[in-house]
């Protein structure tokens, strides 16, 4: 087949575009991803709003069980410490706690899951369909993943803490790198203790202490 030199053009506001797809998808939580992309595209190109809809908005309607951050737990410990859980088991502890399957799926569209998953990244993004802010999404991972029970304020290890917010900054999209840095070095050089752990205190009423 004849060659040819011609460049394709990416347009500049493409990768703007795509950020607010992705917020948009992590936020409506749509059953039929590839058919909601097109409703969404399709009304911005008709100068429309999109069909974004809150998940609180449709989980009254649904017959399944209401996810929250106890049956979050309960899974977490199913999965008993691994980093990586093949689909097929996580899929079926999913439904054994009768979580809603289209959150699942979307789960693992936005995160571009396959077979293995990377367990703490897939629970921050179904952390984040319970969380209005990075913030708030953070805290609740934070109370899932801590082992303090009861005994003073959820607690991790700040390793953990930097991965998992340098992971929702960067699907979140709206957040520069360089402020995600900033507030790590700010954290890891003034708050965090011996221990190594950071406590949900730390970064929900420090007001030096800005994720977004």
């Amino acid at each position: 087949m004849p060659q040819t030199d011609k460049q394709v053009c990416i347009p500049p506001e493409l990768p703007e575009l795509l950020k607010q797809f992705t917020k948009a998808a992590i936020r409506s939580q749509p059953q039929d991803l590839i058919q909601w992309a097109a409703d969404y595209f399709g009304t911005m190109s008709r100068g429309e709003i999109p069909p974004v809809r809150e998940w609180s908005e449709r989980v009254a309607l649904s017959s399944w069980t209401e996810l929250t951050p106890e049956l979050l737990k309960v899974l977490h410990s199913r999965v008993g410490g691994r980093l990586i859980v093949h689909a097929d088991e996580l899929a079926q502890m999913w439904k054994v706690l009768n979580l809603p399957t289209d959150l699942f799926n979307s789960v693992m569209n936005v995160g571009h899951f396959t077979e293995e998953i990377e367990w703490l990244k897939f629970l921050a993004l179904a952390c984040s369909s319970l969380g209005v802010t990075i913030a708030k999404t953070l805290k609740i991972v934070c109370e899932v993943l801590s082992s303090d029970h009861g005994s003073g304020p959820p607690r991790i290890p700040f390793s953990t803490f930097q991965f998992l917010y340098t992971y929702i900054a960067e699907v979140d999209g709206e957040i520069s790198a360089s402020h995600v840095s900033r507030m790590l070095n700010y954290i890891e050089q003034e708050i965090i203790g011996p221990d190594g752990l950071i406590k949900v205190n730390d970064f929900t009423q420090n007001p030096r202490v800005r994720l977004e």
